[in-house]
């Protein structure tokens, strides 16, 4: 490829190498975000929902890992930083993602956003919760 830039491609006195670097640096924070959303990190933006697909997250992981393997040796310090520890951050949310099962991730959500701090309570219906409640339940009176 040339170094020139082509007629009618005003790149606004940015070198093609900086605006190449810029473009990537861009690829990988875009891939990096989605992954998060995916792993339901970040709300999406447009519905505020948290949306959970592992599967899904796991291949924007494997792309930047591609991506990581396919530049070896052709990217800038400042790239190869920058996706070393993009890579280090997804690995680490998507095992913390994975060790979390979704149910708890709602509870604590819906836990947050009522104030309620204290796990729900389960109770099997037609049983007592303390004996002093069964007391009263079940007693009679003749």
């Amino acid at each position: 490829m040339s170094e020139t830039t082509m007629p009618g491609q005003d790149l606004g006195g940015i070198s093609r190498e900086e605006m190449m670097s810029a473009l990537f640096a861009q690829l990988v924070v875009q891939q990096s975000n989605m992954a998060m959303l995916l792993m339901g990190k970040v709300p999406h933006p447009q519905t505020g929902q948290t949306v959970r697909d592992m599967d899904a997250a796991r291949l924007f992981i494997d792309q930047l890992e591609m991506l990581e393997a396919k530049t070896k040796g052709n990217l800038t310090k400042d790239e190869d930083q920058l996706l070393k520890q993009s890579l280090m951050s997804l690995h680490m949310a998507f095992v913390d993602a994975a060790n979390t099962p979704p149910e708890e991730e709602k509870k604590a959500e819906a836990a947050a956003l009522s104030g309620d701090t204290k796990p729900e309570e389960h109770k099997i219906e037609g049983t007592p919760a303390s004996d002093e409640e069964s007391k009263k339940k079940f007693s009679k009176k003749y």
